[in-house]
């Protein structure tokens, strides 16, 4: 998996390319999410488009991404979730818990 980073003003965007199965992807991805708010970034959009598949163990990189951000009064939103996927946040109830935007453009709009 890849995972490239580009700031959009305050806003970190995360965009990931592959599968998020487990180590190492997983550990990349948390390790990244954590040194943005290190660096003070509390407003994190990830990117969803490339994402073919998510293993339990990738959603739970994303719940403790999540939770890490909230601690620091700040956000992580997910956009262009991919079918597959999306059907997936919806048998877990995850849809309810994570804030998804259909664009990239409106995820990041969203913090405004």
């Amino acid at each position: 998996m890849t995972i490239k980073e580009k700031m959009h003003g305050a806003v970190a965007v995360l965009s990931l390319k592959g599968n998020l199965m487990g180590e190492p992807d997983t550990e990349n991805l948390r390790d990244k999410i954590y040194s943005l708010l290190q660096e003070g970034f509390t407003k994190i959009v990830v990117d969803m488009k490339g994402v073919r598949w998510i293993s339990s163990t990738g959603l739970g990189t994303l719940i403790a991404a999540l939770t890490s951000v909230r601690n620091k009064s700040g956000d992580l939103r997910l956009a262009n979730i991919t079918e597959k996927v999306e059907s997936l946040f919806a048998i877990t109830q995850l849809v309810k818990v994570f804030k998804t935007y259909e664009t990239l453009d409106r995820a990041i709009a969203s913090y405004k």
